[in-house]
């Protein structure tokens, strides 16, 4: 079988990739192939609309679940709100919608054996052939030296309303173990939220259980009594002290399998969603062309996510984890522009400077030590 594109891995990079070719002109003849028995995987994936240009949202936004005229942060010396559209996108129905759209075109429950530039081969022994061959099988955590963030989280009902008007996507007001700690709250209705324990640690191990108690106990701080909680969702996400050249394999690298995500914050839908509109606009799709198309994002962001990592260099390794959370409190004291085009992973060099200019809030001597990026 043979089609212009075959994309291996239905999650948010490739998903993404699918949904903007379904409105290409001219259009292309692709295929979607899962391992799982669903597209999308078990995720929420939240944006700030100031990530995204006017013509990138606009294909975006039939994917998007809620909504928020803008979100809050608490630190233990910091309450700030901010306005500007948040959204979230919930993998349940970015996989519905996305299946709904596709048809045929997805393959679902398909094991892939072998992946080269041109060629894809699966276990019952189907073999495809497309001049783009394009690999979005998430991250290779073990190519990443540095921290991790990681997270639990539970979509919980609540017996009364929870008073939240919009998102509070960092609360480290909660105490501080481990590393930095908080808690990030989606509301979705009144009396249903999501609910996450974060922290950004030195190591990846998840204790499910410890985050639950973390949960219910943040929970009856706050004055919710818990009725129930659904859908449970965790991971880890890389937080890199220094750079890493993800492998090639042949097939053209994207998401996080290509490093194009937030050193910082390991978001990845906006660079996910600027790869996804070029790849639409080539004039000739194939793997080579995407594969420079990725290596020209790569290179356009080193600059900036050199400058991300000594940030994370710092918060990791110039304070004491119970500490950590004062790098964020200052940041966030910052202009709203500029925290804005550091989520969109745009910062400029005045952006930088600011940053760093005045008073750390880690030992001068530490944060120094931070700069040079390892070997």
């Amino acid at each position: 079988m043979r089609v212009d594109v075959v994309l291996v891995g239905g999650g948010l990079a490739n998903g993404l990739i699918a949904w903007r070719l379904l409105r290409r002109e001219p259009p292309v003849s692709l295929l979607v192939i899962e391992r799982g028995d669903s597209l999308g995987g078990n995720h929420t994936w939240s944006f700030h609309e100031a990530d995204l240009d006017p013509g990138q949202f606009d294909w975006v936004a039939p994917l998007v679940s809620r909504t928020w005229p803008g979100y809050d942060i608490r630190f233990p010396g910091l309450r700030r709100r901010f306005d500007g559209p948040y959204h979230a996108i919930r993998s349940s129905q970015f996989g519905a919608r996305l299946s709904a759209a596709l048809g045929d075109r997805v393959w679902l429950s398909s094991e892939v054996t072998a992946i080269g530039p041109s060629h894809v081969e699966l276990s019952d022994g189907r073999r495809l052939t497309a001049a783009a061959v394009v690999d979005g099988r998430g991250l290779l955590e073990s190519r990443f030296d540095g921290g991790v963030q990681r997270f639990v989280g539970f979509d919980a009902t609540l017996e009364s309303p929870h008073g939240l008007d919009r998102p509070v996507i960092m609360d480290a007001t909660v105490p501080q173990q481990g590393g930095f700690r908080f808690c990030y709250l989606l509301p979705w209705t009144e009396t249903e939220l999501l609910i996450e324990d974060t922290i950004y640690a030195d190591s990846g191990s998840i204790d499910g259980d410890a985050s639950r108690r973390e949960i219910e106990r943040y929970a009856g701080e706050q004055g919710w009594r818990i009725t129930s909680l659904g859908r449970e969702e965790r991971g880890a996400l890389p937080i890199p002290f220094r750079a890493t050249i993800p492998p090639d394999v042949g097939a053209a690298n994207v998401g996080g399998r290509a490093g194009l995500f937030h050193p910082t914050t390991g978001y990845s839908l906006p660079h996910a969603v600027r790869i996804a509109d070029r790849i639409a606009r080539l004039a000739t799709i194939d793997t080579g062309s995407i594969r420079e198309l990725v290596d020209r994002e790569r290179q356009a962001r080193a600059s900036g996510h050199r400058f991300l990592r000594r940030l994370n260099r710092m918060l990791f390794q110039a304070a004491p984890p119970e500490q950590r959370y004062r790098v964020l409190e200052r940041f966030y004291r910052l202009p709203v522009g500029l925290i804005e085009r550091f989520y969109a992973d745009r910062m400029t060099p005045w952006d930088r400077l600011r940053v760093v200019v005045g008073r750390p809030p880690v030992p001068i001597g530490k944060a120094l030590a931070c700069w040079p990026e390892p070997g």
